[in-house]
């Protein structure tokens, strides 16, 4: 059974990594379930909602799906910037795109959120033939950096919602709980007598 949370967590989730890595399809499966084989580039960023209620809290993620082509590199730091969470993506297809992660990670960890949770996303496993990047690569770079590593496939969703999930529950580990209520404080005063607040 799940417990009712008092929590609400509201975030901001950037995602970012080369053109073509696939992070508007891992936005879209997450978001809408959906999968387009021809997914068009995006321009300068998108913008999506999505709610996840977790036992211990409910986190509501504002999703910056940034444009992977260089020419809008510039624009970058206006979607990460107060980012609690991002999302660095590659294609395990594309040793280029690995690489250009780790620029987006050195970037993040000059110029971000220093309390950033970052997640390092090695996305198109369903083409594991055709694979040019090995999963220890990824693993190792992001163990050195203090990232989360995990494989995923936007295609056929594999480790998507459990992509997300983590994330949800790292904001939530992260974030300040509140409890509801007013709290009254008394005063003495120096007569002796007790003070309280809305008192007349």
């Amino acid at each position: 059974m799940a417990r009712t949370s008092n929590k609400n967590v509201q975030a901001k989730l950037v995602l970012l990594g080369d053109v073509g890595t696939g992070k508007t399809s891992l936005v879209l499966r997450f978001v809408k379930g959906q999968f387009s084989d021809f997914q068009e580039s995006t321009i300068g960023a998108a913008f999506f909602t999505q709610v996840l209620s977790l036992n211990e809290a409910t986190v509501k993620f504002d999703i910056w799906d940034t444009a992977g082509q260089e020419r809008y590199h510039s624009l970058a730091p206006m979607y990460y910037r107060g980012a609690a969470a991002a999302i660095v993506v590659y294609d395990i297809t594309n040793l280029e795109s690995f690489e250009r992660a780790k620029k987006w990670v050195q970037e993040l960890q000059r110029r971000g959120n220093p309390n950033l949770i970052m997640f390092l996303v090695a996305n198109k496993v369903d083409l594991e033939e055709k694979r040019a990047v090995g999963n220890e690569e990824g693993e190792v770079y992001a163990k050195e950096n203090g990232l989360t590593f995990m494989e995923t496939s936007a295609k056929t969703a594999q480790n998507v919602s459990e992509l997300f999930y983590e994330i949800a529950k790292r904001l939530a580990k992260a974030a300040p709980s509140r409890t509801g209520g007013m709290k009254l404080h008394s005063r003495r005063q120096e007569s002796g007598r007790r003070l309280f607040c809305c008192s007349s």
